[in-house]
């Protein structure tokens, strides 16, 4: 081989080498720029930025590293592996370092977009040079036909792999390390190919001590999330579990058991119940038969769990995204005493769905309808915040019946507060706010709707824990500072209310 990086061995061999290393680094190179978008939507929030920033940044490193490779006059096909090497180390390390890094760095985002650069830079300096290396080989039609082709195919296999396979089955940690692997194993298949022609100890060398470290990480991917998150959360991680929609975290500290979503707390067991009977108890005291009730989200079976104390109540269907959190707190002894086995009570069905979407198809009227969603921190979270779904939503309520939304707190974010209101209504329903006081979260609050507006007494059961005939009807009586002020109504083409809401939170949380 001359300095040009052309080959003078058998060539075929060499090409094929080469041909399928286009594969693999397209693949590889894929999937670091997913994990980092992903990676950033969940400890950020608000997936829509992230992943736009992450890509452009991604794209334009990769425009200045393509720019860089007419600066590689001599032995492209050993600063091609040195780039692999570099891509596997730093590219397979990225995932478990940005998630050691988060709880303990003030200035996360200038790490994160670092590492978007340097990978971005390093993975354009792949293909031009593959190009160099690959032209005498082939005519200029054939060499860009099949480069782009494998690179193509490349994408495509990374696209489909990551959702669908790599983050559920080996979580964002594993996955970075297993691509490093492959950028090692490029790297290593060029070096045997070549060691007859050039000295390759050195880079040998290195490119072992990388697939070592990334071995060993692949045996450490456990406690490397478990210790981040231990950091990030200040409390043990008793459950960690990443699904094709979100991070599930379970913690313990004593006798409270609590639940994060993408890092953002969804109950503690010590006041869960105050939320759940001020979500429950106002609507299913203000139906006269709640026989059917619908629960759009609630897929740790806490909602469920009071509405199965009214005896009225003949059928509850639940219709909850993951199926991981209704198998969780179906199967889980200690989270199924929590609900008290809601989630397999006879009374109640659940449906593992996209509830925009399962609304949408779904027929027939129910008394009384629960929305019990996470907050909208995101926009595939505010669309069930919208007009649209709200309508939908309205459209399976009974004439008579009474449906709630969680709506935030009205004292952090009281524009977000009222911007479901006002959505509600320009659904044609008449709303009804309301808060109270929940250690875990402050102040929260819940918005009543219906047809007509839904006054009047709650009829509430003995034996609540929080709510009772005085305290119930203090909840609706908002001080000046949590008042209702004129906001937008939330929409498909405008997401007002996940704007809001960050804005608000980025205030209280600063």
């Amino acid at each position: 081989m001359d300095d040009s990086g052309d080959f003078t061995g058998p060539a075929r061999a060499h090409a094929a080498i080469l041909l399928l290393s286009v594969l693999v680094v397209a693949t590889c190179g894929l999937i670091y720029e997913l994990l980092a978008g992903t990676l950033a939507s969940y400890l950020l929030g608000d997936s829509v930025t992230q992943f736009s920033t992450v890509i452009g940044s991604y794209l334009f490193a990769m425009g200045v590293g393509s720019f860089l490779s007419r600066y590689v006059r001599r032995d492209e096909i050993g600063v091609f592996i040195r780039v692999e090497i570099m891509i596997a180390a730093i590219g397979g390390w990225s995932a478990a370092g940005l998630f050691l890094a988060f709880p303990l760095s003030a200035d996360f985002r200038v790490l994160l977009y670092a590492i978007v650069l340097v990978i971005g830079a390093l993975v354009g300096l792949e293909i031009p040079l593959l190009i160099r290396i690959l032209r005498s080989r082939f005519a200029f039609r054939d060499l860009v036909s099949n480069v782009l082709t494998y690179d193509y195919v490349g994408a495509l296999i990374a696209s489909l792999a990551f959702p669908l396979l790599l983050v559920p089955q080996l979580g964002m940690i594993r996955t970075g390390l297993v691509f490093g692997l492959a950028n090692v194993a490029v790297a290593v298949a060029l070096l045997f190919v070549l060691r007859g022609t050039r000295r390759v100890g050195v880079d040998m060398s290195a490119a072992l001590m990388v697939a070592i470290s990334l071995i060993a990480g692949l045996f450490m991917a456990e406690r490397i999330q478990r210790f981040s998150e231990i950091a990030y959360y200040g409390e043990g991680v008793i459950h960690a579990r990443s699904t094709p929609y979100q991070r599930i975290v379970l913690t313990r500290r004593g006798e409270d058991l609590r639940l994060y979503l993408n890092g953002n707390l969804q109950f503690s067991s010590r006041d869960e119940y105050r939320y759940h009977e001020a979500l429950v108890w106002p609507v299913l005291g203000r139906v006269a038969n709640p026989a059917r009730v619908l629960i759009l989200g609630g897929g740790d079976g806490l909602a469920a769990r009071e509405v199965l104390r009214d005896g009225r109540v003949r059928s509850i269907h639940l219709v909850d995204l993951d199926p991981e959190m209704t198998r969780m707190f179906r199967e889980t002894p200690q989270l199924a005493a929590l609900n008290r086995g809601s989630l397999l009570n006879p009374r109640l069905s659940v449906e593992n769905a996209d509830a925009f979407r399962w609304v949408r198809a779904a027929r027939g009227t129910y008394d009384a309808i629960l929305i019990d969603f996470p907050d909208p921190t995101e926009y595939s979270l505010g669309k069930l915040y919208t007009v649209s779904f709200y309508a939908q939503v309205a459209r399976l309520l009974a004439p008579d019946g009474v449906m709630v939304v969680q709506s935030t707190s009205p004292l952090v974010a009281p524009r977000s507060f009222w911007t479901v209101a006002q959505t509600l209504e320009a659904a044609g329903l008449q709303t009804r706010g309301y808060h109270t006081y929940v250690p875990s979260f402050g102040e929260w609050g819940f918005t009543l709707a219906a047809r007509t507006p839904p006054t009047g007494p709650a009829h509430l059961p003995a034996g609540l824990r929080y709510l009772n005939a005085v305290s119930e009807p203090l909840m609706f009586d908002f001080p000046p500072d949590m008042a209702r002020r004129p906001t937008p109504v939330n929409r498909l083409d405008n997401q007002a209310l996940v704007r809001s809401f960050a804005e608000e939170w980025s205030h209280y949380e600063g």
